[in-house]
């Protein structure tokens, strides 16, 4: 049982200098950008919103920076893509792996980047294009750190009910989309990023949901209900909302796969609302929420108020390598003549993806997960490449319920899902799309939570 003294809300803070920039990566009209095997078209037509590029970067008092870069794209296909990108700002910067972090929000409306698309219609657009990225990406990371200021990121939980389990079963067949029968994890964290004056520079919105409001008839190049939560944001508070997609790999909104673009901006102001509410309650980067005393009146009440709390300023970052099983794979060859020899549309994208992943899967029994560790002095930052289920956040959130923790899927790079062991017996698509066994979720969660609890407890850096 928690002590009188111990008392108090779950609040992250970290003091260190900060900087910020944004750009504008929304590609040419005309890129290759089918995304849905459904869609009967292969090119976007025109722009919705704009699809965008964050940094922030982070100047720590007596450790190396570290740098989070975001972008509205959807996945990385091909591995080959994110590595010469990612690998181009480490060298470019002269950075080690574990200081480095780019996020994909995971857009269903975006551009392809993959190279080996090149021969698609508009595929002679994306090798361009994933250079540009890599220019953009340098210019953001140069601008925000030329832009250093002292402050204090404060992170604090809310709650959204944009994202719904979406693993529905109709009679004998899986389906994904909207399941009322399960209740969904709607835990909304938001970052507020303040200056030494207490000004706020930039809110942060890690949600789990899949933007996948547009889908198969949609035929423009959006950020998906990311563009409008940021909107609805940025209208209000005038400061950058950065966005971090959370673990959602069985999430997403009850209306989704719409045409209609008033549909998924309802979707983002639902959450940019939500991001909203929680900024209402006044926070300072000094002071937390704390139990004061005990108080007799009709009811015994229990007093809490504003407290003076050091900020910390320990900011660490270690990178995990945990190990799980493949499947029994398929040769990359025997992929590519089934997709050679294919007529049907739908499937023969459906084994144009398996290529691609097979491909850099190569004939490897075991998996080397790759897990972003950071310490935010008392927030924690956990990231990976793929689409693991609500439950690795929920799990990990509930065994550290003293620290607030950040979850990113789809960082530095993508291989697929990674879905809970009960489900490997049954008919579903993140089970039969995911290269990895049965069991690698829970090996994933149990050494997340090892990694978690040294890096807390240990001065010194992970090897």
């Amino acid at each position: 049982m928690k002590q009188k003294d111990s008392f108090k809300d779950t609040t992250g803070r970290l003091a260190a200098r900060f900087g910020l920039s944004q750009a504008d990566i929304t590609p040419p009209i005309g890129i290759y950008s089918r995304n849905w095997g459904a869609a009967a078209f292969d090119q976007a037509k025109a722009i919705h919103q704009p699809l965008m590029m964050h940094c922030l970067y982070i100047a720590s008092f007596d450790q190396p920076p570290a740098i989070i870069v975001t972008a509205d794209l959807g996945w990385w296909k091909n591995a080959a893509d994110e590595k010469t990108l990612r690998f181009a700002l480490l060298e470019h910067f002269d950075l080690d792996e574990s200081q480095l972090i780019f996020a994909l929000s995971h857009t269903h409306a975006g551009p392809s980047i993959c190279s080996s698309d090149a021969g698609q219609p508009g595929g002679q657009l994306i090798v361009p294009y994933l250079k540009f990225l890599t220019q953009q990406a340098i210019s953001c990371i140069e601008t925000a750190r030329s832009t250093l200021f002292k402050g204090s990121l404060i992170w604090n939980y809310g709650v959204c009910d944009l994202a719904s389990d979406r693993d529905l079963k109709v009679d004998a067949q899986y389906l994904i989309g909207y399941n009322p029968l399960k209740t969904a994890d709607t835990t909304l964290l938001v970052g507020r990023l303040h200056d030494s004056a207490e000004n706020l520079k930039a809110v942060i919105c890690n949600y789990a949901c899949h933007p996948t409001s547009f889908a198969h008839e949609n035929d423009l190049i959006s950020p998906d209900f990311v563009g409008e939560m940021r909107n609805t944001v940025e209208s209000v508070l005038a400061v950058p909302c950065l966005f971090l997609q959370g673990a959602s790999g069985d999430l997403a909104p009850r209306r989704q796969y719409v045409k209609d673009p008033t549909i998924v901006e309802a979707n983002g102001k639902q959450l940019g609302y939500a991001v909203l509410a929680t900024l209402a309650q006044e926070q300072h980067s000094h002071k937390n929420w704390g139990f004061r005393e005990a108080l007799i009146s009709g009811a015994p009440l229990a007093c809490w108020e504003f407290q003076e709390q050091p900020v910390s300023t320990d900011f660490r970052q270690t990178v995990l390598s945990v190990e799980v099983p493949y499947k029994n794979l398929p040769s990359p060859e025997a992929i590519l003549k089934e997709y050679e020899s294919c007529t049907d549309r739908v499937l023969k994208d459906r084994l144009w993806r398996k290529y691609n992943t097979c491909k850099s899967i190569g004939n490897k029994k075991e998996a080397i997960i790759p897990v972003w560790i950071w310490k935010m002095g008392d927030a924690v930052l956990v990231a990976q490449a793929n689409e693991a289920y609500s439950c690795y956040q929920m799990e990990v959130r509930a065994q550290f319920p003293d620290h607030t923790i950040v979850f990113i899927n789809i960082a530095n790079g993508y291989v697929g899902y990674l879905a809970p062991r009960e489900l490997y017996d049954k008919d579903i698509y993140a089970v039969w799309q995911s290269p990895y066994a049965s069991g690698s979720l829970e090996i994933l969660i149990e050494q997340t939570n090892l990694g978690i609890q040294t890096l807390l407890t240990d001065e010194t850096r992970l090897d």
